[in-house]
């Protein structure tokens, strides 16, 4: 029977949190959104003794897709995800980066594989499942496992914060609405790990969450700033 491992690995000048998810029966691993650091993050795994089999993707901006590529060729394995309605945002990986001043922090690239609502995803056995949550970016993906209780939320929620709208084909009712109509009813115990800052649960966040705690959801649709 698989047991399930989790490092939190940050990269980029932007502090992104990969995740480097595996089984510690086989060493079969998988990283979430590893944004940049391609060799930091394969040389962690080969310290751990971890072979990296996937690379999931939550949504395409740079921080989060930016170092898929390098991996891809250095290890000959599929990039699976977001979404096919961020593939533009992947067009532009290197360009964005030269634009905050760090040109070849990362890679343009297209999946092997894009993902949908509903799509299942497996690490050793482990089936976990997608839910296609618009808002940050139109194909934003967020993975969960529901016996496990773990949600890899990319950004479109943080301890105490939303993701930003204020992107091309961002839209802020639908970022209110993947959260509450997709996120929520995965239970309040479900701990999720945002692309940027601490580990926190949907039920901390519907308690006191600046933008969509239960008791002012309904004046959060005026604010659209959020962070990332």
């Amino acid at each position: 029977m698989a047991q399930l491992d989790l490092r939190i690995l940050p990269v980029t000048p932007l502090s992104q949190n990969c995740s480097l998810l595996f089984d510690t029966v086989s060493k079969k691993g998988v990283l979430v959104d590893p944004g940049g650091e391609a060799d930091k993050l394969m040389n962690e795994a080969k310290t751990l003794g971890v072979e990296i089999e996937q690379i999931w993707l939550t949504h395409g901006h740079l921080d989060h897709a930016g170092g898929a590529e390098d991996i891809r060729a250095a290890l000959d394995i599929p990039v699976i995800g977001p979404h096919k309605d961020d593939q533009f945002w992947m067009d532009e990986i290197e360009t964005h980066w030269a634009k905050y001043g760090h040109p070849g922090m990362g890679k343009n690239i297209v999946p092997d594989r894009y993902l949908k609502d509903g799509d299942v995803l497996s690490l050793a056995g482990v089936e976990f499942h997608v839910a296609h949550t618009p808002g940050h970016t139109p194909g934003h993906v967020v993975i969960y496992n529901q016996t496990m209780k773990i949600a890899f939320v990319g950004d479109v929620i943080f301890r105490g914060s939303i993701g930003r709208t204020d992107f091309p084909k961002s839209n802020h009712q639908d970022l209110l609405d993947s959260i509450t109509e997709k996120l929520w009813p995965l239970g309040g115990d479900m701990r999720f790990v945002p692309g940027h800052g601490p580990m926190s649960t949907f039920g901390q966040e519907r308690i006191d969450n600046a933008f969509v705690a239960d008791r002012i959801i309904g004046k959060a649709g005026q604010n659209t700033k959020g962070v990332m």
